[in-house]
């Protein structure tokens, strides 16, 4: 699937009029090949609506490069492996593509641009021994920043601690002369790697985040969150196939509390800290709020 031109042109401006702070492209594939991304993002650019993508960075050049380079907030990489073999093992691609991405992120920066470009790297047992060296090559290209986090193996927070439990100490401890040797005021590490709360169960029973932060996916379909998009069974928010989104999003309050996470979203969830924080706020004694 992917949202027709004119769709996208619609949403473009209804985004525009409803005072939308920024746009995200994403996606189940790499946004970069949606063939109407450089038409979307130009039409952002007169306005005050920011926006970011991520992408692999296989198509990181060109005019839609130039473009994300002059006006976007923010690219985010996903890279794998750590040198030719290994990405190809990853990604079932050729040989020479990491060369090429990576010379394509390196020709990025050089463009001299205020488009902050970093990458997400996933822990895993294959590029596990690798983290401290590939992050001092990611310095080198000129990033901006790298966040290190653990792969997720399974809906159990357990199984996934026993799997990284053997990797863990020789990450931390790469992470950590990292962390000494590289970063500075030019080169950000974020670092995520640890181990994760054992307990997914959610305490709520509505979204908060989904009102910040919803997905419009490819099939004109409205989700909470990029764990719950494409899921019809469990994250379906409402259609915009017939509709224009603004007309949507003000038709009824309910739609937002559709999602019971109590129910569907007992496992990891990149918003639920955010969400703990923001229904605590929203609890508190409405004669109160005003001094809290």
């Amino acid at each position: 699937d992917q949202i027709p031109k004119e769709k996208m042109l619609e949403i473009i401006d209804d985004i525009v009029d409803m005072d939308v702070r920024a746009v995200t492209f994403s996606g189940g594939g790499d946004p970069f090949y949606y063939p109407y991304l450089l038409e979307t993002v130009k039409k952002l650019s007169n306005s005050t609506v920011k926006f970011a993508s991520l992408t692999n960075g296989s198509r990181l050049s060109g005019e839609l490069a130039e473009i994300f380079a002059d006006k976007g907030t923010w690219l985010r990489i996903s890279i794998d492996g750590w040198d030719d073999a290994s990405y190809a093992s990853y990604r079932g691609v050729p040989e020479g593509e990491f060369t090429k991405v990576m010379t394509n992120l390196n020709n990025f920066k050089e463009l001299g641009n205020k488009c902050l470009l970093g990458i997400s790297l996933v822990v895993d047992s294959k590029n596990a021994p690798h983290i401290y060296s590939f992050i001092g090559r990611l310095k080198d290209v000129g990033l901006d920043s790298v966040k290190v986090s653990p792969c997720i193996v399974s809906n159990d927070g357990a199984e996934n601690n026993k799997y990284h439990k053997p990797l863990f100490d020789n990450v931390r401890e790469q992470l950590s002369r990292a962390i000494e040797d590289f970063k500075d005021n030019t080169f950000e590490i974020f670092d995520a790697y640890h181990e994760l709360d054992e307990k997914f169960m959610k305490g709520y029973t509505w979204c908060p985040y989904l009102q910040i932060l919803p997905v419009i996916g490819a099939d004109l379909n409205i989700y909470p969150c990029q764990d719950k998009a494409y899921n019809l069974a469990e994250g379906l928010i409402g259609s915009i196939k017939e509709q224009r989104f603004k007309n949507f999003w003000f038709s009824s309050k309910e739609q937002f509390f559709k999602i019971n996470p109590s129910r569907v979203c007992n496992h990891h969830c990149v918003a639920n800290t955010k969400n703990i924080l923001l229904l605590d706020y929203l609890n508190v004694d409405k004669e109160h709020i005003g001094f809290v």
